[in-house]
């Protein structure tokens, strides 16, 4: 039986499995360099075997399933950062990265799922390259990942229609499963459920648009804590199927993270039982969220 398969049949049983934290931002917290155009995208270069040690470490912390730090890798990215024609290899790095630290580990049954987003250069919403080009970069990606053996592919930050239905298109290609992350925040004069960076869409059509492509698992991620209960009850109404969530605390300014009100890990396992209460079997940290956090978590096994 393959990862994917035991994991599924863990989830079948009613169990509740972790994801690890952030990667870009604890790399930058341990002293790793981010871009300003690609953030953490670009970090396999140099910086390999921090990459590896992270993961590393969040296994150790008890995390199922690590995520490759491939969220901002993308050719677009990358070629604003000048590094177009490194593309394969940083992706390819970043994947060796994780499965080097679950053999390192002795843990071959954690999941190594390979992120993707829509990102775009800068991290200026409107920087996108026409369509045929966003295409084929996210199946240029895509291929990368399937090829350096990741046993899923992650779409993370999932937000605007258009870009997302190519995205999960191309990941669709490889054949291997498809996580869909979405990320919400809530508006603090109306109350509203909306796409992290874009108030004036809707989280409920977007999660119309992209559930029926057909995901393995969906995940709320990097939002809002204050966001999840409401987000998690909108996925719910739309799917039957496993349930994650996995915030971010602190806030982004290009290209770095501001670690401020971060959230304690014992008030983070407290919000998280409440989300397993209401459905949620897989629980872990985005952007702000480190190992302490996961190893937090773990007090949640045996309560699904």
């Amino acid at each position: 039986m393959g990862i994917v398969e035991e994991w599924h049949e863990c989830l079948d049983r009613g169990e509740i499995l972790l994801l690890d934290g952030g990667t870009g931002t604890e790399l930058e917290r341990r002293g790793v360099p981010m871009d300003s155009a690609a953030w953490c995208g670009t970090a396999a270069l140099e910086h390999q075997d921090a990459i590896r040690d992270l993961h590393e470490d969040y296994i150790r912390a008890g995390a199922d399933a690590i995520i490759t730090n491939t969220f901002a890798t993308h050719r677009p990215l990358l070629e604003a950062a000048g590094l177009g024609d490194r593309v394969a290899v940083i992706v390819r790095r970043a994947v060796e990265a994780a499965l080097e630290a679950r053999e390192r580990a002795g843990c071959p049954g954690v999941l190594v799922a390979g992120s993707m987003s829509t990102m775009p250069a800068n991290n200026i919403q409107g920087g996108y390259p026409p369509a045929d080009e966003q295409m084929a970069a996210y199946r240029e990606q895509c291929g990368l990942l399937a090829e350096a053996g990741v046993d899923v592919i992650a779409l993370e930050m999932m937000q605007f229609h258009e870009r997302a239905v190519l995205a999960f298109q191309a990941a669709k290609e490889t054949g291997l499963p498809v996580w869909l992350g979405v990320s919400a925040r809530k508006d603090p004069e109306t109350g509203a459920i909306t796409p992290f960076n874009w108030p004036d869409e809707s989280f409920e059509e977007l999660l119309d648009t992209l559930i029926p492509l057909g995901p393995s698992i969906v995940h709320v991620m990097h939002s809002e804590i204050a966001a999840v209960p409401e987000a998690v009850a909108m996925v719910q109404e739309r799917w039957d199927g496993p349930v994650g969530v996995y915030p971010e605390s602190g806030y982004f300014t290009m290209p770095n993270w501001n670690f401020v009100d971060v959230i304690y890990p014992a008030d983070m396992l407290e919000e998280a039982r409440g989300w397993v209460a209401a459905g949620v079997q897989i629980v872990g940290g985005c952007c702000g969220l480190g190992p302490e956090h996961i190893r937090a978590l773990g007090a949640l096994r045996g309560s699904g």
